[in-house]
């Protein structure tokens, strides 16, 4: 089974290659020396990688899954709420799938 890190590499590398500036959201939350919480401050479900088509500026949102990976609830929240909006939103599970969501063909 593949990585999910790996196939998000790999992703960034193809789009980067094809017309597209793509950025990985890091997200997460660390424990502080004075006891309290940092959090990133991307909502929850926020997609592994986004990113623009240097073409005509559209924005992409791509969440990143192995073959076997499944959306968290929080994922598919986001999802819906992006669905009505201008920008580009899908799952891939390989290279071929990102640049399919983008646009951007091999």
């Amino acid at each position: 089974m593949t990585s999910e890190h790996l196939i998000q590499n790999n992703i960034r590398v193809s789009l980067s290659k094809n017309g597209c500036t793509v950025f990985r959201a890091n997200v997460g939350k660390v424990l502080m020396s004075d006891g309290r919480w940092f959090d990133t401050g991307l909502p929850k479900g926020y997609p592994d990688l986004f990113g623009f088509r240097h073409s005509d500026g559209k924005m992409f949102f791509i969440e990143v899954k192995n073959e076997i990976g499944k959306r968290r609830p929080d994922q598919i929240k986001f999802a819906k709420f992006i669905k009505d909006k201008p920008v580009l939103y899908g799952v891939a599970r390989s290279e071929q799938d990102a640049l399919n969501i983008v646009g951007a063909f091999k």
